[in-house]
């Protein structure tokens, strides 16, 4: 589409004497037989409008191909305006006419030698949008010519010519040396084939991560920013995201470039601007703090940053976007520039919006006092979701600057007492935070707050409240009143309310149980036995048997210390932060979510982060190894701690997803509905004895019978039963699969047993489960859900169980799976928590997947990069297993690894033993590499791991052990 609307904008220049909207209006019956003679006819401006009509054609959406060769006829020309068209129509119909195309094949080789610069820069650039592979072998010999060509128009076009045929046919340029021809224009005179070059190789190498073709070093680097001062706006944007994945040698190499880079920001294109910004961002963290150059930088990279906010309103939201990661990862740059992120009347609400948020991450103690003063003002405007905002932000700004807290909470009871409902709403939301943050300091505005509780009609406010009543229990005398008038609709609540009310009932109770006792069976009653909310029932039990069995216990579990609230419940976890960074002037830095969360398709999407920052004990990668940092620093996190897992899998929605895009980020607070009840987290539910106990505690009979699934779900019995290895079912690629096992059996799931196993076929993890009804009726409306896990593995769909599961009736069913799930670190690591819903019941169960599912295709390092990165990861991070009763060659070994994408690097012999070198790449970017030692005659190898994430390594090894006994 680029290319035609280049063309057609060149053509509107040889038809500007005379308007061309006259081709657009005819609608003549005949009219193909018509331009068919007017094409052939000798007259040649005759021919020109004949064609023009054909192009207006194809434009409105007409199907004009059977023209096709009485148009090609009429590239026998020295008109360039006819010949653009030509062009123009062929790129649109050489797929679909593939035989005819080639009859063009001869024009083109012509073409390509035309004295006429243009026509030949012509030639090339339809060559390279005519993608059809009979023709492109004989499009090479035209190529090589245009990249050697004196004129630097022709260069510069064949250049990105080398990237669309490597699109279409890799192995064609590879073999016919372009590549290493591309390489060679870095270093050209002319900065527009320079650039050129470095975007054609940027866009090859984004393809083929591993592919190390833009080989950067400090000769490289210099050429590209002797090219940068000379080069068109465009040209420079390409040049800078090249210099942004070099990675300097030292600090002297980095102020170096970081100087050459920085009149780049004073460029009127803010893509210019942002580019810069990335790349000095990036080379900042190698500079020493101390160092005066460093201040100097912080000072320049302001006014940039704010110029960019007086663009149009489209234009700033990008630029406050990305100032948002900034002041994340560098407050300094910008914390004197306040007054610039305040809120214009005319500012659009997404504006609005996102210089609120800025406001609160650049508040400090030296001017919070303007902040809020703008705040309150700001909550006083018309626009209802502004207003919420801004209240929302005084409760964080009381939050982050602790100084500033009694102020805050002085400004938000004025807002309350302004009556405004929703208003009044947000400020007791945000205040329960602040009980939260700052416990037993502020308690005196609750009776301010429980003179509103009448005007609460929102679930978030209506459950804050509950909250603040429940936990503060002891100090408002009517607590138990208050409660029950919320109790009066409990049908009728939201779920988040229902939760909140139950917990906050319970914690009366344990505070005054001699008064609330009634109340306490009553919520209990309630939520147990006349509510269908599995969440609720639940939760509800767990409380009930709690109560019933240990109440001290139970005191202590539900009367816990609360942890603190973060200052900054919502900054962007480090290392995605990171990344983020490192994508500056990209969509991933406007969705702030890294490019794998959103671009689909085959091409390597690498993970990017910010070097070592200088006296951090980091070791900096010289040229020699700095291949290796595309591929060892990925973030080598396995994920956030393992937390209480209760909440999660009892939360679940079992809704099939109506998209299969990926779910929203987890975050790291838990919700409110959904509060810490069980120390223990799921693991003590499963496995620990729930039955009712003889000894009642504070009166409480023994609560009906839960349903099994809830709490009955068996734990999984370690990797032996998934590594069942008497008899592995053969996959068709070669990879490993274990047999399947028996996950819920039909005890435990009310007559439905599933079984299954998983397996990676052609890229693709897929959970294959045989579902059997051995209960008497039938069962429909089947969903899945999984709880998080180390691995973010979540359905890609819904499950597909098409048909009713009639009693005694069996049915297979292949569940694909994504990696961009919800994360946290399990335990085991590849523990996976599911839950599974039908017409009768929810069913919980846990299994445990072989980490080789996770094992991508693209895992096979450069050698090169493979050496750099077993020096560079720690000898801590390195483990040593032994693989018993294997009799299998080297040779052998390595074959059947490779099936299941653990690749040879290389392979030695020292002493009659075999050396196997090998890596292996998880789906969440984390490299594990190895040595493998086979000793002729000798069934015990030795594997040898190296990973920057050693707790991946246990899995690794049982994968080997699993593969190679198979």
């Amino acid at each position: 589409m680029q290319e035609w609307a280049s063309q057609l904008c060149e053509n509107r220049q040889f038809g500007s004497k005379m308007t061309d909207s006259k081709y657009f209006t005819t609608t003549k019956k005949g009219e193909i037989f018509e331009l068919k003679a007017e094409l052939n006819s000798d007259k040649k401006e005759k021919k020109k409008e004949a064609v023009k009509k054909v192009i207006a054609s194809m434009t409105v959406g007409k199907d004009v191909s059977a023209l096709f060769p009485d148009v090609v006829n009429c590239m026998q020309t020295d008109n360039l305006e006819l010949k653009k068209l030509v062009y123009l129509y062929l790129m649109n119909y050489a797929k679909s006419q593939p035989d005819m195309a080639i009859m063009a094949v001869n024009t083109f080789v012509k073409d390509c030698e035309d004295p006429n610069p243009l026509i030949r820069a012509l030639a090339v650039r339809t060559m390279g949008c005519i993608r059809v592979d009979k023709i492109t072998e004989y499009l090479c010999e035209p190529l090589r010519k245009c990249l050697k060509d004196e004129d630097p128009y022709v260069r510069k076009t064949a250049a990105v010519c080398v990237a669309k045929l490597h699109d279409i046919n890799a192995q064609l340029v590879e073999d016919q040396g372009f590549l290493d021809t591309l390489k060679d224009l870095i270093s050209d005179s002319n900065p527009m084939v320079v650039a050129n070059a470095v975007a054609a190789l940027s866009e090859i190498a984004e393809s083929h991560p591993n592919s190390n073709l833009l080989d950067l070093n400090p000769q490289t680097i210099n050429k590209l920013l002797t090219a940068l001062n000379e080069c068109t706006e465009w040209g420079q944007i390409f040049i800078l995201d090249c210099l942004a994945n070099y990675t300097p040698r030292d600090d002297r190499e980095s102020q170096s470039i970081c100087e050459r880079v920085t009149p780049r920001l004073s460029h009127a294109n803010s893509a210019v601007v942002l580019s810069a910004v990335k790349v000095l961002m990036k080379f900042m963290e190698m500079l020493p703090k101390d160092l005066d150059y460093y201040g100097t930088l912080l000072k320049k990279l302001a006014p940039p940053l704010v110029t960019l906010l007086s663009a149009e309103p489209e234009l700033q939201y990008v630029a406050l976007r990305n100032i948002n990661l900034i002041v994340q990862r560098r407050p300094e740059i910008l914390k004197h520039e306040m007054k610039v992120f305040f809120v214009k009347y005319n500012d659009p609400i997404y504006v609005k919006l996102e210089k609120l948020d800025i406001m609160i991450r650049l508040a400090s103690q030296a001017n919070i006092a303007q902040v809020l003063a703008e705040l309150k003002e700001y909550a006083t405007e018309v626009d209802v979701d502004f207003v919420r905002k801004a209240v929302r932000a005084i409760g964080r700004c009381a939050i982050k600057v602790e100084q500033s807290a009694e102020r805050c909470v002085s400004t938000l009871l004025d807002l309350i007492q302004t009556k405004v409902n929703y208003v009044v709403q947000e400020a007791i939301v945000v205040i329960k935070d602040i009980f939260r943050k700052y416990p037993n300091k502020y308690e005196s505005v609750i009776a301010t707050l429980c003179e509103n509780l009448d005007s609460l009609d929102e679930p978030e406010a209506r459950a804050a409240m509950i909250w603040i009543v429940g936990e503060y229990a002891e100090r408002i005398d009517n607590a138990d009143e208050l409660l029950e008038s919320f109790l009066e609709g409990f049908h009728d609540e939201s779920t988040q309310v229902q939760l909140q009310l139950l917990t906050a009932i319970v914690k009366l109770f344990l505070k005054k149980p001699t008064e609330t006792q009634e109340l306490v069976q009553q919520v209990l009653s309630l939520a147990t036995q006349d509510s269908d909310n599995p969440d609720l029932r639940d939760r509800g039990y767990i409380y009930w048997r709690l109560l019933s069995t240990d109440p001290v216990a139970a005191k202590e579990v539900v009367l816990a210390e609360k942890p603190l609230i973060s200052e900054e419940t919502d900054l962007i976890e480090p290392t995605l932060l990171e990344e983020l960074i490192c994508h500056i002037g990209t969509l991933a830095s406007v969705y702030h979510k890294p490019p794998s969360a959103f671009v689909e398709g085959s091409r390597g999407v690498q993970h990017k982060r910010l070097p070592g920052s200088a006296g951090s004990g980091e070791s900096v990668e010289s040229p020699d190894t700095g291949s290796a940092a595309g591929v060892s620093d990925a973030p080598p996190a396995v994920i956030p701690s393992q937390g209480d897992l209760l909440g999660d899998l009892l939360n679940l929605d079992l809704t099939p997803p109506a998209t299969t895009g990926p779910p929203p980020p987890a975050t790291s607070g838990m919700q409110l509905g959904a509060m810490d009840l069980l120390g223990g987290g799921l693991d003590s539910l499963l496995g620990g004895d729930l039955g009712g106990s003889s000894a009642m505690g504070a009166g409480f009979g023994a609560p009906p019978a839960a349903p099994a699934a809830s709490f009955s779900a068996p734990v999984s019995g370690g990797l032996d039963d998934l590594f069942d290895l008497g008899g592995g079912v053969g996959m068709p690629m070669g990879a490993y699969s274990p047999p399947k096992t028996v996950w819920l059996p039909a005890m435990k799931g009310k007559g439905l047993e599933i079984s299954g196993t998983f397996a990676r076929r052609a890229g693709v993890i897929q959970m294959e489960m045989t579902l059997t009804n051995k209960a008497m009726s039938v069962m429909t409306d089947f969903a899945i859900q999984f709880n998080r896990n180390s691995f973010g593995l979540a359905p890609a769909g819904p499950l597909q169980v098409l048909t009713p599961l009639s009693p005694n009736q069996s049915i297979e069913v292949t569940l694909p799976l994504n990696t961009v799930g919800p994360v946290m670190k399990m335990d085991p690591l590849n523990n996976l928590q599911v839950a599974v819903k039908n017409n009768i019941d929810v069913f919980y169960f846990s299994c445990q997947y072989p980490i080789s599912m996770l094992f991508v295709e693209d895992g096979k390092m450069e050698r090169q990069v493979f050496l750099a990165t077993w020096k560079d990861i720690s000898n801590d991070n390195e483990a040593q297993f032994q693989i018993k009763d294997c009799h299998l060659s080297s040779d052998a070994v390595s074959n059947k690894l490779q099936g299941s994408n653990i690749f040879t690097i290389a392979k030695r012999t020292v002493d009659g033993q075999d050396m196997l070198y090998q890596s292996t790449k998880l789906s969440n970017g984390i490299w594990v590499l190895a040595e493998l030692r086979v000793q002729t005659g000798n069934p015990t190898f030795t594997v040898c791991l190296k990973c920057r994430a050693p707790e991946v390594s246990q899995c690794v090894f049982q994968s080997y052990d699993a593969v190679l006994k198979n």
